[in-house]
């Protein structure tokens, strides 16, 4: 991917994308390329006129998903007994968790 940011970038830069100028950008960005990759991105990009490649594929862009819906308001309180068993799980889970870290030292 990064292959097609170097040339992305030297394009909207309005430099020639070609082997060279690519390579220096994934070395600038301390990236070691990869001399077969560039040729063969170079050659897919040759007949390819990026801009209007930008433009059909932003016709693709997903558009954000409507935000959720507010919750819905919490319930009255339980009541105690059902705060008892919560309680009660609560510490028969911590102790299962002591047990396993007693395992793992």
């Amino acid at each position: 991917m990064e292959y097609v940011y170097a040339a992305m970038l030297l394009h909207k830069a309005g430099k020639p994308v070609d082997e060279e100028n690519v390579t220096k950008v994934l070395s600038a960005a301390g990236i070691n390329a990869d001399q077969s990759r560039v040729k063969a991105l170079v050659a897919a990009l040759s007949e390819v006129n990026i801009d209007e490649a930008i433009k059909s594929s932003a016709a693709f862009v997903p558009v954000a998903a409507p935000s959720a819906p507010a919750p819905a308001p919490a319930e009255e309180k339980a009541p105690k007994e059902e705060k008892k068993k919560e309680e009660e799980e609560e510490k028969k889970e911590e102790a299962a968790l002591e047990g396993l870290g007693a395992l793992f030292g």
